[in-house]
């Protein structure tokens, strides 16, 4: 884990909120909802923590971002870094990837699940952008998602990441915080995007989506989350913490 994650993630006092005693077994979400000002203070305290998060995927334009959250489907983001480095150190731009063509763009990410059809993609968005966009990254969601290989969490990243804008990607790990902690009860990815653009202070929107996946990635693990060392098991309404 790196500092920055570290800073996020040591344990530190809650505002003398209660420790981690085992709950009774019920269900393994949150049954009731968190309040305002709840909300107000989760984030408060991600923000004191870590002011200044950043996402794990290397990249070095909107471009090559892009492609690299292109490839982060069903992969980890330090498999993606891994065969990234040297494709874009041949390829930054949208007719530097034609130019190094689709078989040579899969022999770079071949360590990569769905390669094939990824360096597919990878093609074909690099070709649309420059017919269609003047070989640009456009800031719309809209006309991101009209790229090959790009829905609605990928379009939602590369907004957040290259454009600053206050977006919601939701992705395995901030479905599953948000469910835990209590801040949206939402069984979809859009149903909890809705829910934590209405409920998340506008202040905190630019970065929250980091803080939730870094939360979700090194402390509210699946399997066994780590409440010990939690910045906000206090006001967390998951019912079955770890001791």
């Amino acid at each position: 884990m790196s500092k920055r994650q570290t800073a996020l993630h040591r344990s530190v006092s809650p505002g003398g909120g209660p420790a981690c005693a085992p709950a009774p077994k019920r269900s393994r979400t949150a049954r009731r909802g968190l309040s305002r000002a709840e909300i107000a203070e989760i984030f408060r305290r991600f923000a004191a923590a870590d002011p200044e998060p950043k996402g794990e995927l290397e990249h070095s334009n909107p471009y090559t971002l892009l492609v690299a959250v292109v490839l982060s489907a069903q992969a980890t983001d330090a498999g993606v870094n891994k065969a990234t480095r040297a494709l874009f150190a041949k390829a930054d731009t949208p007719r530097k990837m034609l130019a190094l063509g689709e078989d040579a763009v899969r022999d770079h990410i071949k360590s990569i699940g769905l390669f094939r059809a990824k360096a597919k993609n990878v093609i074909l968005l690099s070709e649309k952008l420059i017919r269609e966009f003047g070989g640009a990254v456009p800031q719309d969601r809209d006309a991101l998602e009209t790229l090959p290989g790009v829905g609605r969490k990928t379009a939602n990243v590369v907004m957040n990441v290259a454009f600053g804008a206050p977006t919601m990607a939701v992705d395995t790990h901030v479905l599953r915080v948000s469910n835990r902690i209590g801040l949206s009860d939402g069984k979809t990815p859009l149903a909890v995007e809705a829910d934590l653009l209405a409920k998340i202070p506008p202040q905190y929107g630019v970065h929250a989506h980091h803080w939730l996946i870094l939360h979700g990635r090194y402390v509210c693990k699946a399997r066994k989350p780590a409440c010990p060392v939690c910045l906000i098991r206090d006001i967390c309404r998951y019912p079955d913490k770890t001791l």
